[in-house]
């Protein structure tokens, strides 16, 4: 017996050194990995980071800047605190936006992508560990276009010390100066690009992972140097960047066509919804976003001051009434010109409250891949279009507008009316182009061509009426504002770069004379003229930032007290 239990001991030990190596392996859930791969961590940052940027939908963790911006750059007016300028640390979009950008926390409302920077930090680290380098330049560049826009936005942020508690233990980031930040992401650029042209590299490529370019290298290089000749031309006016911006547009390599901007790319699925959050707007049980009424009105050819006379045929693209010209409104309307059914900015008047979910104009199929206007006053549902239209972060026209006003300002050579000309005939190809991805069943007409060239030339006269460049510029800016209608992060840095576009005003006497703004006297048909005068107020002046969320206010002992937005702007703004 004492023989043959050495001879099981001996066994034991064998058998028991045999599986060794992957005994603790029963301890690992196959189905729940310690560590994310790189393929989901670049698919969860690309769709938050868009998440982040463009509009809400609640179903997403109620987030978006956008929602936020398009009323401060006055293309969309709500009853919500946005109006008047009112938007505080405790603005829901502004607080998800933030959450959604740094947390890496657990969303409250349901399946969601949330956490971008930490998933991008995640990302950067994995790859560099990994060798692999286009994982690594892909985030790079994901990380330099995020911090860049929450610079714009917020001035001072988290930067040096975000998202470092896995690494370095803090908990806490101390918020870093704007000015501080935009070099470091100029660098990281830099970085990136090296990292996409390096080929030695371990290289898993990413493919269908990739929901911007689907891996494609050339593409985001082409990014990479977009993004750099933006962020420079964001700071021309308080830092000389002629060498570097001309070095950049006499090198070539930009964004050149349509189909090579950087943008997300939604689809028309409801479940999982992977439509444009902005086509919430037509199955939302209330509608909230109101189009305009300055917006359609320089559209429409309407403003005294900047392109009177002259319409945009993007009208029918850019809005879709429900209500037909000579039908019944639901309620009593306060704004109205035929169908087109809206409400005052700063508004006071008795009609700005009242349900009109059945008959306001909403978002067209350009940007949110809703429905084409072809007058047939339907009330929408999500059957009504796909939400397939992307969100343009970077577009070619951006490009092409931006060249333009540094060629009025002098920085770069060239002719600055052709520029201009160029990226007017581009906005009205990549309203085709969004058409094209968001039309389905829609019949919808080419808009590039006849209209668009007539209202080309008609711009280009107004243009060359200006005899100043502060005139030329805001003719550009202007073009470029009409032509971005959808994202706004760029539109609000370059009213408070510029100045323009000119804004409504309820305070300036030539926009609002006595406190009261005049819709158009013949605009509702199913009442006698004139149409009644709207009581409009402002309380505040234009915010040259946002307020920090609440949510980091309330737990990061070392973020600063509150700002006042109003006389607190970006670094770039002299």
């Amino acid at each position: 017996m004492k023989k043959l239990s050495y001879i099981l001991l001996i066994l034991f030990v064998v058998v028991a050194a045999g599986c060794t190596k992957h005994f603790l392996d029963i301890n690992n859930d196959p189905n729940n990995p310690q560590q994310a791969s790189l393929k989901l961590l670049l698919t969860g940052a690309e769709h938050g980071l868009a998440y982040d940027m463009g509009f809400t939908n609640d179903a997403r963790g109620a987030r978006g800047l956008t929602e936020v911006l398009s009323v401060y750059v006055h293309q969309v007016v709500v009853r919500e605190s946005q109006d008047q300028y009112g938007a505080t640390g405790s603005q829901f979009d502004i607080n998800g936006a933030w959450t959604g950008f740094y947390s890496s926390a657990v969303a409250a409302n349901g399946p969601d992508y949330i956490g971008t920077m930490e998933n991008v930090e995640v990302l950067i680290r994995q790859a560099t560990a990994g060798n692999n380098t286009i994982y690594a330049g892909i985030g790079k560049l994901l990380k330099a276009y995020g911090y860049s826009q929450y610079v714009d936005a917020f001035a001072d942020v988290p930067f040096s010390q975000a998202n470092q508690f896995a690494t370095n233990g803090v908990r806490y980031p101390v918020f870093d100066k704007g000015a501080t930040i935009y070099p470091k992401l100029l660098a990281l650029i830099d970085e990136a690009i090296g990292n996409l042209q390096n080929t030695s590299g371990n290289d898993l490529i990413p493919s269908t992972d990739d929901v911007f370019y689907s891996g494609d290298v050339a593409a985001w290089i082409r990014m990479a140097k977009s993004l750099k000749l933006k962020l420079y031309n964001q700071i021309r006016l308080v830092q000389d960047v002629s060498g570097p911006v001309n070095q950049l547009v006499s090198a070539g390599g930009l964004i050149g066509s349509t189909d090579q901007g950087f943008m997300m790319r939604y689809g028309s699925l409801a479940s999982p919804d992977d439509r444009n959050p902005g086509f919430s707007e037509y199955y939302a049980t209330q509608k909230s976003h109101y189009m305009s009424p300055w917006f359609y009105e320089i559209m429409k050819g309407y403003n005294t001051r900047l392109f009177t006379g002259i319409r945009d045929p993007r009208i029918p693209y850019y809005f879709y009434n429900q209500n037909g010209p000579l039908g019944p409104s639901q309620q009593l309307t306060e704004y109205r010109d035929s169908a087109f059914i809206s409400i005052y900015f700063g508004s006071t008047g008795t009609n700005r409250n009242g349900s009109q979910d059945n008959s306001m104009t909403v978002f067209g199929i350009y940007p949110v891949g809703g429905r084409y206007d072809i007058g047939d006053s339907t009330t929408v549902t999500a059957s009504s279009g796909t939400g397939a239209a992307p969100l343009r972060l970077i577009s070619y026209a951006d490009i092409l507008f931006i060249e333009a006003e540094l060629m009025n300002a002098g920085i770069i050579a060239g002719d600055a009316r052709q520029k201009l000309s160029d990226a007017i005939d581009e906005s009205f190809r990549q309203v085709d182009f969004v058409v094209g991805l968001a039309k389905g069943n829609q019949s919808v007409p080419a808009i590039f061509g006849g209209p668009s060239t007539d209202y080309r030339n008609k711009i280009l006269v107004a243009y060359d009426a200006q005899t100043t460049p502060a005139g030329r510029l805001e003719v550009i800016i202007t073009q470029k504002w009409i032509q971005a209608f959808g994202f706004s992060g760029d539109l609000y840095s370059d009213y408070r770069r510029t100045g323009f576009p000119i804004l409504f005003n309820p305070n300036d006497p030539t926009m609002a004379p006595g406190g009261f703004v005049q819709p158009p006297i013949f605009g509702n048909p199913t009442l006698p003229p004139p149409q009644a005068k709207v009581p409009v107020a402002l309380g505040r002046k234009y915010p040259l930032s946002l307020p920090w969320p609440v949510v980091e206010m309330q737990v990061n002992p070392n973020a600063p007290p509150q700002k006042q937005p109003d006389i607190t702007p970006p670094f770039w703004r002299p």
